[in-house]
């Protein structure tokens, strides 16, 4: 399916949240059709607004990080603390398929939005609602807080340097799109019940359930997990960065012999397939030091765009280390790239509805 085929049109979604998760759950119904409404208040309009680059305009209303996650929109203010603005909200709902909120658990009761009040009054809408560390606890989140308190900083960065953050709101990333499906299904579900959902989502049960292949190392094998890097902890050569004589950094994903053997035919150092330090997956992570040193003196002799050429041509896992204008220089990714006007800003931004 196409964004073009306007899958959810006639769908209504109020979308009261700010920052980055909750909006961009309003984006990708947006882009799939849906009439997405973003209300904000009349004097704090979505702080994201104001997150701007230096090079930015500063008397512009919106910025690229705003622009980022807010797509396809109308947006209206309202005071809901206002008895008028909030006679209109509840004109809106009464109209909506969809609420999205993000706000601070004792704001819904100040509100007239507890999860009681909205079934009681919209029998059909569906809420999704994104709290930080669950809707029993009033504690404010922001990403970098996630990723310091469930695991991802301590195991990202270098052996020797600081914890690091992702340089993406990863975990916001990842809670709205648990939001996302959990919207969809509700949407499903509703035509058979004919009745709405609320629905939950916590930035660090999102974060945590992400933890996968990571939590499972811990829980079965007691494995604390170190900073390596870009390395990976149960694969090699995997994630290790090499330097090509014409100055570019490549990386392999080596996630089989098969891909090992290809590997060392193509940089004609077959004997490594029968070194006993690299039989197998679980020896060459072992050795991974060793394996490295050698594979990096062959890689060295080598243009970028030959060996990565051979290796995808052999179905060897096998990419450039680029940056954002290399990666925007490709057709494909450029066909992603949305583009809109708000507020008299010309904005851009990557698709998040990327199915085809």
């Amino acid at each position: 399916m196409k964004r073009s085929d306007l899958a959810l049109k006639g769908i209504k979604v109020i979308d009261a949240s700010t920052v980055l998760a909750g909006p961009s759950v309003g984006m990708y119904f947006a882009e799939l059709g849906a009439e997405v409404i973003k209300v904000e208040h009349p004097k704090h309009r979505d702080v994201t607004r104001s997150w701007k680059l230096p090079s930015e305009a500063k008397d512009a209303n919106v910025s690229a990080y705003f622009s980022s996650i807010n797509f396809g929109k109308e947006y209206l203010t309202l005071d809901l603390k206002d008895s008028d603005d909030r006679s209109s909200f509840s004109d809106l709902l009464a109209e909506a398929d969809i609420l999205l909120m993000n706000f601070k658990r004792s704001d819904y009761e100040k509100f007239g939005l507890t999860d009681d009040q909205l079934t009681a009054d919209y029998p059909k809408l569906i809420i999704g609602k994104i709290s930080g560390y669950g809707s029993e606890s009033d504690r404010v989140a922001y990403d970098l807080i996630l990723q310091a308190e469930s695991g991802f900083m301590s195991m990202n960065g270098q052996p020797d340097g600081p914890p690091t953050k992702m340089p993406v709101a990863f975990v916001d990333v990842l809670a709205a799109h648990h939001l996302k499906e959990a919207i969809l299904l509700a949407l499903y579900s509703r035509e058979k019940s004919n009745s709405g959902s609320v629905i939950n989502v916590s930035l660090y049960d999102a974060a945590l359930s992400s933890l996968v292949n990571q939590a499972s190392n811990y829980l079965m094998a007691g494995h604390v997990p170190q900073r390596i890097g870009s390395k990976h902890p149960n694969i090699a050569p995997y994630g290790e960065l090499f330097a090509t004589k014409d100055g570019k950094t490549i990386t392999f994903a080596i996630g089989s012999d098969v891909h090992f053997n290809k590997l060392c035919e193509t940089l004609k150092i077959s004997e490594l397939m029968e070194d006993a330090r690299f039989e197998s997956n679980q020896k060459r992570v072992e050795n991974r030091q060793e394996l490295f040193d050698l594979l990096n003196t062959e890689v060295a002799n080598w243009n970028s765009e030959d060996i990565l050429k051979q290796l995808q041509d052999l179905n060897v896992p096998a990419g450039a280390v680029k940056n954002l204008e290399e990666v925007f220089s490709n057709p494909q990714a450029q066909s992603l790239v949305l583009e809109e006007t708000i507020e008299g800003t010309e904005t851009r931004r990557v698709a998040s509805a990327i199915f085809k």
